[in-house]
């Protein structure tokens, strides 16, 4: 994590890219101070905090882009309706309201080196997925597996690199409940080279995809690999459960 600090920035414009996703493009007098922490990850994220009655809860979201020239940010967020707090949140913003947020932190930027770049994961992981194949340079190659509600929630996602990018639908199931990226990846004809991969998304994917990649075909360095949330959990639920995950590991004979 690098060095954290707290900013206040303000609602420029905000953007319908898909059904359930908006994308929020903030700036304001604080820009700069945020810019001087900006890591150079392309799965760059940042605790947003809201207001929930009388406390303060942080809610963790990609930033999507940085403009340093426009000295703008963007934060694309899944909505769900009304349900939780970030979502209507996004749905509601307007010119000129405020965000607060601690930050940055992140680790991943796809490798120079890498024969193929493999990335896996749902919604929630697009935006990172989206920057890090923004990222690519002229001639890499990568293939993206991401899992989507249907046909009409597909997005551009603009690369200089060789992409083939395969739209998983779930068409009606609930998020998190079905196996689409592990099949898909599991059927997927393994290139030569060195792999490297990106697995984000929901926490079903350490269970599955993870341990299928790990089993020779990518090495531990070459894998970045994280549960963004886990069904039927909110967000302190999933920390929880992150926090009893990790204390497993660590545990002597775990």
């Amino acid at each position: 994590m690098a060095q954290k600090t707290e900013v206040e920035l303000t609602v420029q414009r905000t953007e319908d890219l898909a059904p359930r996703l908006r994308r929020v493009v903030l700036g304001g007098a604080a820009f700069e101070e945020y810019l001087a922490h900006h890591l150079d990850s392309t799965d760059t994220y940042v605790k947003l905090a809201f207001a929930d009655g009388d406390d303060t809860v942080l809610r963790t979201y990609t930033v999507r882009w940085v403009d340093p020239e426009a000295r703008e940010l963007a934060i694309d967020f899944v909505t769900h309706g009304t349900e939780g707090l970030a979502g209507p949140w996004a749905l509601s913003a307007q010119p000129g309201d405020t965000l607060r947020f601690r930050g940055p932190g992140g680790a991943y930027r796809p490798r120079p080196d890498a024969d193929h770049h493999l990335f896996v994961g749902d919604e929630s992981a697009l935006p990172a997925i989206a920057a890090s194949l923004a990222a690519l340079e002229p001639g890499a190659r990568a293939t993206a597996f991401v899992e989507i509600d249907g046909p009409g929630h597909e997005v551009d996602l603009p690369s200089s690199g060789e992409v083939d990018v395969r739209w998983l639908h779930r068409d009606g199931a609930t998020p998190g409940s079905t196996t689409l990226l592990d099949d898909a990846v599991r059927a997927w004809p393994w290139p030569e080279g060195r792999v490297q991969a990106f697995v984000h998304g929901e926490s079903a994917l350490l269970k599955s995809v993870r341990p299928y990649l790990l089993d020779g075909r990518v090495e531990r360095a070459d894998i970045s690999v994280s549960a963004y949330w886990r069904r039927g959990e909110t967000e302190e639920g999933f920390r929880a459960w992150k926090r009893e995950q990790q204390d497993a590991v660590m545990r002597p004979g775990a």
